[in-house]
């Protein structure tokens, strides 16, 4: 007979490692590359030693002459505060009655719900790794009624979803946030939001999109890494050696701007790019650009059972929330998800997963890990954008 405490050990033997499994390295392709650890992990931060540049004491001269002089390795302190990820499941009592007979049933209800929570955690970590850690989805060009904004961009966007508008001054509006999206156009790049009609004049241009309850909680995506600013608490334009590589309207992307920038990425930093992200659209190009060439399009198989495009033995790969007509030159050695945990069941006293929700027929088992992403050389990346796709 299926009990709460067999539906509890259920989750945390049977399910878990699955889960983590999935999320870790079947979720997205580039996240697939990225290596967890917690190592520079100190309380609820990451604080992580980078050195700048190399060592003095080496150099040539008469034998003679005085010897090189040495000197200390310089060293900055990339500081960043551990992002809380949650995942939430919910099951009826009456579902869990229903199925307390037949363990099959019951192993169809689990499944049934652990299917969504990946599925959604992976869409969610997906969408993060190409954020700024704002969970900002996009801003309103122009309201167009029944509920219709069309958006600057809509990459973001997933059907579904639960999002806040914010008004000019960046404050949310408490009559028009938590709503869920229920359409997304993205030819006319425009989203549609359910629950009563809002007053076309109500959203203006310049509103504010978030993902409902998570501005700026997000880890620190790739858009934060190549943004001005600030980066990992220091200076960007104090600290010129954090800056990477970028090249922006580029138009039409050849082979002679694509090999210029991963030159230059390893003239940087003595190192090779290893991994290449782009937008869907940059990827048909190339692969129209393949086509009329005339050449074989080579493919190569990554971590996580994905397939990639090949370009001179970097795999090339595509993503539906990398931003329009860009590409990422990266060396995925340089990133490191920190983390307090991998993710696990959050327990209560009793070591408990299920527990009811207060004042409903309704049980709830959450999966939480504590983690941000950092890049260890900022300069070793590249991006290209502006790129003419097709």
């Amino acid at each position: 007979m299926v009990t709460m405490d067999t539906a509890d050990k259920a989750l945390k033997t049977f399910y878990l490692d699955a889960v983590v499994e999935t999320l870790n390295m079947q979720a997205n392709p580039l996240l697939a590359q990225i290596e967890n650890t917690t190592m520079d992990v100190v309380g609820k931060e990451v604080k992580k030693a980078i050195k700048i540049g190399m060592s003095n004491g080496i150099g040539a001269n008469t034998e003679t002459a005085d010897l090189p002089k040495s000197g200390a390795t310089k060293f900055a302190i990339f500081t960043s505060t551990l992002k809380n990820l949650y995942g939430t499941i919910e099951i009826t009592d009456k579902a869990l009655r229903a199925s307390k007979n037949s363990e099959g049933a019951f192993v169809n209800l689990l499944n049934n719900e652990m299917d969504s929570l990946i599925k959604s955690a992976s869409i969610t970590m997906g969408r993060m790794l190409f954020g700024d850690g704002s969970a900002r989805i996009g801003k309103v060009v122009e309201s167009l009624g029944s509920n219709t904004y069309k958006l600057t961009e809509v990459q973001s966007a997933v059907l579904g979803m639960e999002v806040d508008m914010h008004n000019v001054d960046d404050v949310r509006i408490e009559s028009l946030s938590g709503r869920r999206i229920i359409n997304v156009n993205t030819v006319e790049k425009t989203i549609t939001i359910d629950g009563s009609s809002i007053n076309t004049n109500a959203v203006g241009a310049n509103y504010t999109v978030y993902v409902a309850g998570s501005k700026n909680y997000e880890l620190t995506g790739l858009k934060h890494l190549f943004s001005s600013g600030t980066l990992y608490g220091l200076s960007k334009s104090a600290n010129p050696w954090l800056a990477p590589y970028v090249k922006n309207e580029v138009g039409e992307l050849t082979e002679n701007i694509l090999q210029t920038a991963l030159d230059e990425l390893e003239m940087r930093t003595g190192d090779k790019t290893n991994f290449i992200v782009c937008s869907l659209g940059v990827r048909r190009a190339i692969a129209e650009k393949f086509k009329k060439y005339q050449h074989s399009v080579d493919t190569m198989a990554l971590n996580g059972g994905f397939t990639a495009l090949s370009y001179n033995g970097i795999p090339i790969v595509a993503d539906r929330f990398c931003p329009e007509g860009t590409m990422y030159l990266l060396n995925t050695k340089d990133f490191k998800i920190h983390q307090l945990c991998d993710w696990e069941w959050l327990e209560d006293e009793g070591g408990h997963v299920l527990k009811q929700v207060p004042g409903k027929a309704i049980w709830r088992a959450t999966l939480v890990k504590y983690a941000d992403l950092m890049c260890d050389r900022p300069q070793g990346q590249g991006m290209l954008s502006g790129i003419t796709e097709i």
